[in-house]
């Protein structure tokens, strides 16, 4: 690996890393958060701290204020909705699709995430559980042959997945997620399009009455 590549893969490990402190509150809204203190946390020089930084702060997670340090972003309603409206639209199409086309591999997949879900739900592990979630619904996309749109669907989630994880953190809709998912399998096995697209509709709906919860339980977190 030449200087420049090992470079680059550094930068992108480091944004990485912290995107997702960020997007599952182990760095919550409105926190400080420090170059000095994460290269040293990482292990590595100042620079590929600096350039994700700069990264995240056009990801609109970090706040860069001259003088005054470093910020996580708070949570912005207007781009959680911006992003669910985004995502719902994607998503029904999807889920229609996969209900007239669906890989019966990927199937096996999907029943085994669903089983994975009931069991970290139960053991109340919220990160694997966020991230079971996040996979149930690009084994959708995957399964219809568009995984292309979940690659879309993911640029613009930053702002929805940590509402979404503050949702789970707080145990706030789990059992009607886990509903959800039972019921969007179903419908994708019966090749049932209409209900699928309904329960689709429903679930990504959640966000929205979610946050007036939220933002009761965690005033300080949202803008």
């Amino acid at each position: 690996m030449n200087s420049l590549s090992k470079h680059i893969s550094t930068r992108e490990w480091v944004y990485e890393s912290l995107r997702k402190d960020i997007i599952t509150l182990k760095f919550k809204p409105g926190s400080s958060i420090s170059e000095k203190e994460i290269s040293e946390k990482l292990e590595v020089s100042r620079t590929p701290v600096r350039e994700a930084f700069q990264k995240l702060a056009q990801d609109y997670l970090l706040d860069i204020l001259p003088q005054r340090g470093s910020f996580v972003t708070l949570i912005d309603s207007t781009q959680v909705e911006d992003a669910r409206f985004i995502r719902e639209h994607l998503e029904v199409a999807s889920v229609r699709l996969a209900c007239s086309h669906f890989d019966a591999e990927v199937l096996d997949q999907l029943s085994m995430n669903f089983r994975m879900q009931e069991l970290f739900m139960q053991e109340k592990k919220f990160d694997d559980l966020f991230l079971l979630d996040e996979e149930f619904h690009a084994l959708i996309s995957k399964g219809c042959g568009k995984s292309r749109v979940w690659n879309v669907i993911s640029q613009v989630n930053v702002h929805l997945d940590r509402v979404r994880m503050l949702s789970m953190a707080a145990e706030y809709n789990w059992k009607t997620i886990l509903r959800h998912h039972a019921d969007i399998m179903e419908a994708i096995k019966q090749g049932d399009a209409d209900a699928a697209e309904a329960i689709m509709r429903e679930h990504l709906s959640l966000v929205s009455v979610d946050q007036v919860t939220l933002k009761e339980l965690f005033p300080n977190y949202f803008k």
